[in-house]
């Protein structure tokens, strides 16, 4: 399966003391993604809190979620660990699940060498059969590659494809003008999303689809599709103080806090994140809800 469009970086619904996975609303954020056109569907990743998550738990998750898509859309689960056994585990067990590809995150305690990051994704690369995100956000992992480098990864058996969420637009572009006959990019920065795509990118990974998908679809149709640059900037015009004002606080909190202010509750946030401020949860609704008044008109 070839990877393109918007894929959204899935929240992961939780009881309401968190102790639990909520399958229920799973179901149903899924169906809302399906509903809007999403096109694929990451679970596990950042947005979905997998530093919280046991490796059972994101095994479940992931089950859950092939299953509740049910073919309408493409599943790329996160399966990044700290060890190359355990990522080669939860990749096995996603493609034996049913998943379309995987992203993977190398490990993010004690930073790879780049020989050693080439062992880590070739090991994943030989156990299964289906593509590899390489999740490229040196933030957390500490492993900053050029865009030569970046673009080297293609080499690797599976691994097709970057989320790239460095912040760096220079390197994004570079990635997209001088390598995307080696490896191909979606951007993973959410304030960086029209450049991206406005620049070639095949689409994004996007944590603020949670909370407008429909709107995220059409900006990527209005750009990548049509071509039609005048109401993709009408559109981004709408979501960037969305995108903004998440990048502004703890991304996780605010994407369930926004949830929480258009009526479609994910469950909380587990410790140590805790829940976003009461005023930020009402400008982010604003915004939201201007979003989607903004859309009803188009």
């Amino acid at each position: 399966m070839t990877l393109s469009g918007i894929l959204v970086a899935l929240v992961t619904p939780f009881t309401p003391d968190g102790s639990e996975i909520d399958d229920r609303n799973l179901a149903h954020q899924v169906n809302r993604m399906v509903s809007a056109g999403i096109h694929g569907i990451v679970p596990a990743g950042t947005t979905g809190e997998f530093t919280t998550l046991t490796t059972a738990e994101r095994m479940h998750l992931v089950q859950a979620t092939v299953e509740a898509a049910d073919g309408r859309a493409a599943v790329v689960p996160h399966t990044g660990a700290q060890s190359t056994a355990e990522t080669v585990l939860l990749s096995r067990h996603a493609q034996d699940a049913g998943a379309a590809g995987v992203m993977i995150v190398p490990p993010y305690y004690d930073p790879l060498r780049i020989h050693e990051l080439h062992r880590h994704l070739e090991a994943v690369g030989k156990a299964i059969d289906i593509p590899i995100v390489y999740y490229n956000v040196p933030g957390a992992t500490g492993l900053r590659l050029s865009p030569d480098e970046l673009a080297a990864l293609g080499d690797i058996r599976n691994v097709d494809y970057i989320k790239d969420t460095s912040g760096d637009f220079s390197s994004v572009t570079a990635m997209l003008l001088r390598h995307s006959d080696r490896i191909t990019t979606f951007n993973g920065w959410d304030t960086l999303t029209f450049g991206a795509l406005t620049t070639g990118a095949t689409g994004s990974v996007w944590g603020m689809a949670n909370l407008l998908p429909s709107l995220a679809v059409r900006l990527f149709e209005a750009v990548n599709v049509k071509g039609d640059l005048d109401l993709g900037r009408r559109i981004w015009e709408v979501l960037w103080p969305v995108c903004n004002l998440l990048e502004s606080h703890n991304y996780v909190a605010a994407i369930k806090g926004g949830l929480d202010a258009i009526g479609e509750s994910a469950g909380p946030t587990r410790p140590p994140i805790l829940p976003i401020d009461a005023d930020v949860v009402a400008r982010l609704g604003s915004l939201l809800r201007h979003a989607q008044e903004f859309e009803s008109a188009l």
